[in-house]
């Protein structure tokens, strides 16, 4: 075996921590450094781009919020370039359609992972055509692509002839959410009771984590179960009419907000029930997280989630039809009956440490540079 080191180029859309970016970052923390050598391009600046710096990681951005933007591309191939990389690894479609053409030119292998299709079934036609083929030649340009769970690459074979993937779960650094490790008290930070029933959601306020909804339930569930206290983690277009709203519920005594933080081990440890009301997922990152931490689960029967949960085993799954109502009827099932939260939580916990451990995802990912880069593994 060669002393020869690989230079890995990780690339993603944006520097703000969300899914793929804290795929991203346990990927790059659980590298065999003695093989592999990553260097990462981000779209956007952020906190994530703040921390692969202080861990030591080359890290670039080239700030574009474009798909296909072929304005940058050859800022791409030059940086691809100038850092000697011999092999790329793009996470998401967005980075994707931004690096592919410098990777052709240059010769590369090309990985892709699809963290979450871009097109789905609540798009405006025209819009989910535009989307359907633009996945389709990103598929097609990559030498290997990824999917994160079973359910994401079963939507590809649907929708594209002869598609392809490797399915490589996502993992969570286990020794990172652990519940049995010590953490800071943020319920006392935060002026939260001991004993009100702590509902978490931590995602980007968009769309498709639907937290306008998750207000609305929650309001409902309310004057039933008065023990509920909300603390919603995130940022994003749908934050300021999530604020509007709980104004307009009356419920802001209720509700917490908080900017996404970087200490979401201690933040899971908080809470009682965690919350992911998706209208679509590839693999969410964010619930294996609470699921590692042995948290009562509701989530949504869409791609990804609906692989992880099992209802009433592991945690609580929904449907997207009538969500409010199904989730203020879920939040007030978990709200009464402490057995059963400890029931899910303890069973969530064990589906991590079978499945979805970081070190297994990052052997995998190697394994698939090293075949590509000529190496016998």
């Amino acid at each position: 075996m060669s002393n020869q080191k690989f230079r890995i180029l990780e690339t993603i859309r944006q520097g703000q921590i969300g899914g793929g970016e804290s795929h991203l970052l346990s990927l790059v923390e659980n590298l065999d450094r003695s093989r592999f050598e990553p260097v990462v391009l981000s779209f956007t600046d952020g906190p994530m781009v703040d921390r692969l710096k202080q861990m030591g990681i080359t890290t670039e951005v080239i700030y574009t919020e474009k798909p296909f933007d072929i304005s940058k591309w050859k800022r791409v191939k030059q940086f691809i370039q100038q850092q000697q990389i011999q092999l790329v690894h793009a996470h998401g479609t967005r980075a994707n359609s931004n690096v592919f053409w410098a990777t052709r030119k240059l010769k590369l292998p090309l990985v892709y992972t699809i963290h979450g299709w871009s097109f789905h079934d609540d798009q405006q036609a025209l819009l989910r055509k535009v989307r359907v083929m633009g996945e389709q030649l990103l598929t097609k340009k990559s030498d290997v692509n990824i999917s994160v769970s079973a359910s994401n690459q079963q939507t590809g074979k649907r929708y594209f002839n002869n598609f392809n993937s490797v399915v490589v779960n996502n993992g969570i650094d286990q020794r990172k959410f652990d519940p049995g490790r010590s953490f800071k008290n943020i319920r006392q930070e935060l002026g939260i009771a001991d004993n009100a029933v702590l509902v978490l959601f931590v995602a980007r306020f968009i769309h498709q984590k639907q937290p306008l909804k998750l207000l609305e339930a929650f309001a409902k569930a309310l004057p039933h179960h008065p023990q509920l206290q909300l603390l919603m983690v995130g940022d994003g277009d749908e934050k300021p009419a999530a604020l509007q709203l709980v104004r307009e519920l009356g419920i802001e005594d209720k509700v917490i907000f908080q900017p996404f933080r970087q200490d979401v081990p201690d933040v899971l440890a908080a809470a009682d029930i965690f919350v992911l009301p998706s209208l679509w997922e590839g693999l969410p990152i964010g619930l294996l997280e609470a699921m590692a931490m042995g948290k009562a689960i509701i989530g949504t029967q869409v791609d990804g989630t609906s692989e992880v949960i099992r209802h009433e085993h592991n945690g609580l799954l929904i449907s997207t039809d009538g969500l409010e109502v199904n989730l203020a009827a879920a939040l007030g099932v978990l709200a009464e009956d402490v057995s059963l939260r400890e029931k899910l939580g303890a069973a969530a916990q064990a589906t991590i440490s079978a499945t979805y451990s970081a070190a297994n995802m990052t052997r995998e990912i190697e394994a698939i540079y090293l075949k590509l880069l000529g190496q016998n593994t």
